[in-house]
């Protein structure tokens, strides 16, 4: 199993910037592919990015394409998420979660182990 835990949210202006981190401990987390997701009120918990086991494959919600940038650190046990340019329509809870599989996955269902989550919040 893995445990995660996410931080760095806040409160930011639109056009902002935040980095959101997430620490992993237990088994070895380079053999996680690792995604990190989203929660805004009254909605589903959507897809945000992810990035598979050695970082060279990513992929980004349009709504996100060219503002934000994952990345991994497998020495330290770390994934992140770079957000430029934020906007008040990316206020929600982010959450990472991780799959024991190389492969990464935009779908939900296939990740076993989540964060607690970190409130962003973006004022306009």
């Amino acid at each position: 199993q893995v445990q995660l835990v996410e931080s760095g949210g806040g409160l930011v202006q639109a056009g902002g910037s935040l980095r959101l981190s997430c620490a992993a401990s237990g088994r070895t987390f380079s053999s996680y592919a690792m995604g990190w997701f989203r929660r805004a009120p009254g909605k589903e918990r959507e897809f945000v990015a992810f990035i598979n086991t050695d970082g060279r494959i990513r992929d980004y919600a349009d709504s996100v394409k060219g503002r934000f940038t994952i990345s991994r650190d497998n020495a330290k046990g770390t994934v992140y998420l770079q957000m430029n340019s934020l906007k008040p329509e990316d206020t929600a809870v982010y959450y990472c979660a991780a799959r024991d599989s190389r492969w990464a996955s935009r779908e939900v269902r296939l990740y076993a182990y989540w964060g607690q989550g970190t409130q962003v919040t973006v004022s306009s």
